[in-house]
Order: structure tokens, then sequence, then C-alpha cells
């Protein structure tokens, strides 16, 4: 019998019932919920050693669709400012970072729009190719939010209809079905992630996952997948992660940041990083 069993986990034909019990102890987990305001509201739970077979904190802003709420884009083209101050900036009820930057000098390096003019280019492969977080977009129209999936056409991102469009990636779930993510270290290894849910009922969930930490280990973009699975996603999309994943809201205890930025390699919610754009959710 032993031996059975070890050569089932050796070919992988357990890893459904772990996956299981992960699932389960995602859907049937005591979420610590707080109200934000009317149709928001701001679940938290840390899993002891029972996600992934790990220690894991995660942060979910979810958001109902209401008239008198809105998604929005922000950024600035050259200067980095930290996500909460973003929010405070734009007088806006939470803010999420956005996607990849230059760290050095500022600026998305993937393409970004906004009321219709172009802000920032995709920074491109010496060959011209894009890079996994630039086959996906977030598209902000008229205050809601959407998900859409690179066509193959060089200029795709400038057609999307949208106001504001945010290159990011890599797409995680599109129409329910799992995207296909490439095996390098990027996505197999544990950080901090960031990703935005949209669910069947038009829901959109801000989504932070700490890291870097024994309190929490960070999940690889194959685990990310699964959670916002578990989460009912219908399309979920990866943001920028790492020491960039931070999660903001206007009031909230302390400073506002609800997650536990690692850039001061501190345990607390005082080491956000600098980034270049955030996805806002304002009052209309």
């Amino acid at each position: 019998m032993r031996s059975f069993i070890i050569t089932l986990l050796i070919t992988g034909c357990l890893s459904p019932v772990f996956s299981k019990t992960d699932s389960i102890n995602v859907v049937k987990a005591d979420w610590k919920k707080k109200k934000i305001t009317s149709g928001v509201t701001l679940k938290t739970h840390w899993f002891n050693k029972n996600l992934f077979g790990s220690n894991q904190n995660v942060s979910i802003l979810e958001i109902k669709p209401k008239r008198k709420l809105i998604l929005d884009l922000g950024y600035d083209a050259k200067k980095l400012i930290t996500t909460s101050d973003f929010g405070k900036n734009t007088n806006s009820l939470a803010a999420l970072n956005g996607t990849f930057f230059d760290i050095a000098n500022g600026g998305s390096v993937d393409f970004i729009k906004s009321d219709d003019v172009v802000i920032n280019e995709n920074r491109l492969g010496k060959n011209g190719e894009r890079s996994g977080h630039q086959s996906s977009a977030l598209v902000f129209n008229d205050g809601k939010l959407s998900i859409a999936k690179f066509n193959g056409n060089a200029s795709w991102e400038k057609s999307l209809d949208g106001e504001d469009v945010m290159v990011t990636g890599p797409l995680l779930i599109m129409d329910q079905k799992d995207e296909k993510l490439d095996s390098n270290i990027f996505n197999k290894t544990r950080h901090p992630r960031t990703a935005v849910v949209v669910t069947k009922n038009n829901r959109v969930l801000l989504i932070t996952v700490d890291g870097r930490n024994e309190n929490s280990a960070g999940m690889s973009l194959f685990e990310l997948a699964k959670l916002t699975r578990w989460l009912k996603a219908d399309d979920a999309i990866n943001l920028d992660g790492g020491g960039s994943t931070a999660l903001w809201i206007n009031g909230y205890e302390g400073n506002g940041v609800v997650n536990y930025p690692t850039d001061n390699k501190k345990w607390d919610h005082a080491g956000e990083r600098k980034v270049a754009n955030v996805v806002l959710l304002k009052k209309k």
C-alpha cells in the first residue's frame, strides 16, 4: 500500500485531492468582513498553513455594480507615487497597485491610455515580442471595468473600446476557462501578488496576496489562478506584484493600507513601494 501511495504522489494522481481541500478551505474560510460603503465590502483572511500547504494572507475588496460607484485608472507618466497617495490625491474610496513600470525612470512599461490619450506605449523585447504581461488588459468604460485578451493584432490595445486602458497580465481566466501559463520562474515562484477578478454577476474583486514573510508565503501564478477560480471568477488577471502589491482604503485603520507591503521587509503596513499607476474606486 505504501509503495502504491508513493507512486500516486509521483505521478500526480493525488493532486486533485489536495486541490479539493484547498478549494474547500477558501470557500469555507471565516472571512473577516468590513463594510466600506454601500456595495463595497472588504474581506480578509489569514490561512494558517492550510492553503497550498502554507500560510497565506489574502485581502479582497468586493465591489457590487452600483450607479454611484466608478472604477477608474490612476497614473503618472513619469513620477512614481505610493498606491495610498494615488488614492488620497484623487479623493478615492480605494486604490490597488496597477501594472509593471520602470523603477529607475518612472512610467509604465505597458500600454496606458487615459481619456482616449495614449500615455505610455508597450516596451517590447529586442525582437519586437510582447512580454507575458502585455497579452491582456483592464478596460475602463463609463466607470465600469472589464478584462480583455490580446487578439494577435499589433495595434490591439489601441482598438479596445474604453476611455482608459491598462495593459497588464498574464491573464489567468477568461470566460470561466483557465488560460495557459508559461512555466517560467516568474510564474512558478511564490511572490506577493495582485489580481483583479470580474465575477459572473459582474462583481469586481480587487485582490492582494501577501508574501516574502513567514506569515504569508505568497503564491505562484498557478496558485493565484486557482484562488481566483475558487472565488468564482468569470475573468481574472494578474497585475504587478512583489514589492508593489498594495491595497489602500480611505479611512481604514492606521494609514489605510490593508495588506502588508514588503519593501521595508517588515510585517506591517508601512512598506509600500512607489508605483506608476493604480486602479481606483471612486464615488460618482
